[in-house]
């Protein structure tokens, strides 16, 4: 695989040695087991896959090379080109400005953009409408385009799906960049729906079988369906991609889910003319690091932190496999631990950021999970874990752990 051009800054040398061990002894990548650092009174599981993935190291070469080449331009992002803050806020300390936020709330008017500017795409890509926009001011985005080729490669498959007469089912949050975008190029070609769960598929079946009015349809997905979008219609022959950031394992539930109720319909036989194959649409980045998380949850341990940028899809999920089994505590970087017994935290499902005291079990041997979504630097995971070992006096040197490790 390429190796990206990435500041020394945001790599480490603790998980660096780490991950380097692991792709030696396996570098299929077919061992999920994390990796268990014993430090005494400290025990940390890691995950055996996290951090960085191909497409968040590629956005960040990319627009680090925008700066470098760019020294007297306005640079523009068209969103958080990921979403972490110690990521973004860097960039932003060496003037690049954003265009909208998350939510696709305008900071910079369009009008305030000329052709002498730089406008960098972020990871998620952007919709068609936008790159229209830019172009008629004569900006290209072809140059500084970050957009995942995982992305990219969703929308080539609904593009190809579209011209076979399929609508298109899209498995995201309808709000998140990346959707947005993958909505655009659908819709394009074919008409487009976006679900967020199970639960919506399981009501669209509902839609589909007559057992709710069709009024109540347009209502409650609202936004989220394609202009001119017929219930009755276009939901005959379907396939279903997906926000490359969601669970793997709901995509494919939603999938199978849909599939079956077509099997049912149509008959074994013929499910093939009215139901598309796109399992290939999901992010190898994004499975191997919930299939890595699964492995670590199959070891006991005390609790779980979970590092990475609040309003990040994919960690958010990690979270969410954590929370099922144990105490889990998502923060965005070291700073969030304040102290022994108090942690500042986020809530993925209220969206709202809490103090747990006492987070830490009263033990003589405490095990934690530690791992991080794939836009959050290795160096802040670093800083986590020297954070934790600081609050035990007795704990053995990170270096006699990793030499320990390296010859395991």
């Amino acid at each position: 695989m390429k190796k990206f051009d990435v500041p020394n800054f945001y790599r480490s040398s603790i998980i660096g040695a780490i991950k380097q061990q692991r792709q030696i002894l396996d570098p299929k990548k077919k061992d999920f087991s994390p990796t268990i650092l014993d430090f005494g009174p400290l025990q940390i599981h890691l995950a055996r896959h996290f951090g960085f993935c191909y497409g968040v190291e590629n956005a960040i070469e990319i627009s680090y090379k925008a700066i470098e080449e760019n020294p007297n331009k306005n640079i523009y992002l068209l969103s958080q080109m990921i979403h972490n803050p110690v990521v973004n806020e860097d960039l932003i300390s060496r003037g690049l400005k954003f265009i909208m936020d998350t939510e696709g709330n305008q900071l910079i008017e369009w009008d305030e953009i000329n052709s002498d500017d730089v406008v960098i795409t972020p990871a998620f890509g952007t919709t068609i409408e936008i790159k229209e926009l830019l172009e008629k001011k004569n900006i290209t985005l072809e140059k500084y385009d970050t957009t995942c080729p995982f992305v990219t490669r969703v929308w080539k498959k609904a593009h190809s799906i579209g011209k076979s007469d399929f609508s298109i089912i899209i498995h995201g949050k309808h709000n998140h960049e990346e959707t947005k975008a993958t909505f655009s190029y659908s819709y394009q070609n074919a008409p487009s729906l976006i679900i967020k769960d199970l639960k919506e598929a399981q009501l669209l079946v509902e839609f589909m079988n007559d057992k709710r009015p069709e009024s109540e349809f347009y209502k409650l997905f609202e936004g989220k369906y394609s202009v001119g979008f017929n219930l009755k219609k276009d939901l005959t022959k379907i396939g279903v991609v997906n926000q490359t950031t969601m669970l793997a394992s709901e995509t494919e539930e939603i999938s199978n889910f849909l599939k079956e109720f077509i099997i049912n319909k149509y008959g074994i036989e013929n499910y093939k003319e009215y139901f598309a194959d796109t399992r290939d649409t999901l992010c190898y980045a994004t499975n191997e690091n919930q299939k890595a998380t699964y492995g670590l949850l199959e070891i006991p341990a005390d609790i779980a932190i979970v590092v990475g940028g609040y309003n990040s899809s994919n960690t958010s999920h990690l979270v969410e496999l954590c929370e099922n089994r144990l105490p889990t505590f998502y923060i965005k970087s070291e700073d969030e631990i304040i102290s022994k017994t108090l942690i500042r935290h986020f809530k993925y499902n209220t969206k709202e950021i809490v103090e747990s005291s006492s987070f830490l079990p009263d033990k003589e041997k405490i095990k934690i999970i530690l791992t991080s979504g794939a836009s959050c630097p290795d160096a802040v995971v670093d800083r986590v874990l020297k954070k934790l070992l600081s609050y035990f006096d007795d704990h053995r040197k990170v270096d006699d752990v990793l030499k320990e490790f390296s010859h395991s």
